[in-house]
């Protein structure tokens, strides 16, 4: 699966195309110049029991540790996520 990121300000997103058919999406906002707020994510259901949504996050993770800021998951899937995997903590916005 081909995860790709376009980084804006204010906004950019975790996507997968495939044959220019957006196949999951997962958004996210700057707030401020050391948080990102993550606040969808939307999977199609080719997709669905894949990991895409997972993957999603774990880049953001490390997007978020490459540029020393944090996340905080407003999107419901996404702070599943991270309430479920330690490994990610470290950038959760408190």
């Amino acid at each position: 699966m081909n995860i790709q990121h376009e980084a804006g300000n204010p906004k950019g997103r975790f996507f997968v195309n495939e044959n220019g058919k957006k196949l999951a999406e997962m958004t996210y906002v700057w707030a401020g110049d050391t948080r990102i707020i993550i606040d969808h994510t939307e999977v199609d259901g080719s997709l669905r029991g894949k990991g895409a949504g997972k993957q999603m996050v774990s880049m953001a993770v490390e997007y978020a540790r490459s540029k020393n800021i944090t996340i905080l998951p407003l999107c419901p899937f996404a702070s599943s996520v991270f309430k479920k995997v330690a490994e990610f903590q470290d950038v959760l916005s408190k």
